[in-house]
């Protein structure tokens, strides 16, 4: 399943891509669906960065259910490499609950126009049933389908909430 979405965020790419990789955590503030956004890792070299972080979603999920569901639902990893130079970041996403079974990676693309920025973002995203060991074959498909649906939404509203937030915090900045 591909994953796609632009957004054009008010602020020129330089501030966009820098806070986006440096500041990520901070935004929380105004990502309503997650929880938290903690930084496990981060490496530097002279041409790249990479980042590693763990996203604690299910904000907007009462906590009931969420207990119910368990935190790993609502819970995955990110590693992203991030090029200055190219204005780019390949990133590949590791969700804790179906782990074996989900495999999400993509690109984002940071693209000058004046003061402002297109976020590009492309991505894919597959779902092998065969991994849910637990289920009879003939469930696990029809899970696989549901489960990839779901997924591959909630990944791209993720994504696109990030530019929204991205807006938001830099805004907030620029007012102080």
């Amino acid at each position: 399943m591909q994953i796609e979405a632009d957004a054009v965020i008010p602020f020129p790419r330089e501030s966009v891509f820098r806070t986006y990789r440096d500041d990520l955590p901070a935004l929380i503030e105004f990502l309503p669906h997650v929880r938290r956004i903690e930084s496990t890792d981060r490496r530097e070299s002279a041409t790249q960065v990479e980042t590693f972080h763990t996203w604690h979603g299910g904000g907007d999920i009462p906590i009931p259910v969420q207990r119910g569901l368990g935190d790993n639902t609502f819970r995955w990893d990110e590693h992203a490499i991030w090029s200055e130079a190219e204005w780019t970041s390949a990133w590949t996403i590791e969700t804790r609950a179906f782990h074996d079974a989900v495999r999400c990676a993509g690109r984002h693309t940071f693209v000058a126009l004046g003061d402002r920025t297109r976020l590009e973002i492309e991505g894919s995203m597959s779902f092998d049933h065969a991994a849910i060991r637990a289920l009879p074959s003939f469930l696990a498909g029809g899970l696989a389908n549901t489960v990839e649906q779901f997924v591959s939404r909630q990944i791209t509203a993720n994504l696109l909430s990030v530019s929204d937030a991205l807006t938001r915090y830099l805004e907030s900045r620029t007012q102080a």
